[in-house]
């Protein structure tokens, strides 16, 4: 075999050789996998925080109508303690003898007691 031979059974090798198409695929920055766990996680992310924003709103909802209520609560123990003040000059014995003086009632005993209400 000389050098010719040689190089032309080389040739053929060679030009298979070319005809032999690679694929060759791109190496891509993130994964299908990857884009969707990001996904994912991000979408769980942003649906606990929409739900922490509104449990905290609800929450200052609840609170600001708490102390609405406790405020009408201490206006309201004031005014009964006001009427109870009230009920106590209206009840004096000597204001109601007076009275009846005046519509003309007689007092057949000296001693008044005042009457015991209705549970006490």
């Amino acid at each position: 075999m000389n050098a010719e031979q040689i190089k032309h059974m080389q040739q053929p090798e060679e030009q298979q050789q070319k005809q032999v198409k690679v694929k060759v695929q791109k190496k891509r920055w993130i994964s299908r996998g990857e884009k969707f766990l990001y996904t994912a996680v991000s979408g769980i992310v942003l649906t606990a925080s929409v739900f922490m924003v509104q449990f905290s709103s609800t929450t200052d909802a609840l609170n600001r109508d708490v102390q609405k209520l406790e405020q009408h609560v201490k206006v309201q123990k004031a005014e009964n303690e006001s009427l109870q003040y009230e009920v106590k000059e209206l009840s004096n014995p000597d204001r109601i003898l007076k009275i009846a003086k005046e519509n003309g009632l007689n007092i057949q005993n000296a001693q008044v007691k005042q009457a015991s209400t209705i549970g006490n």
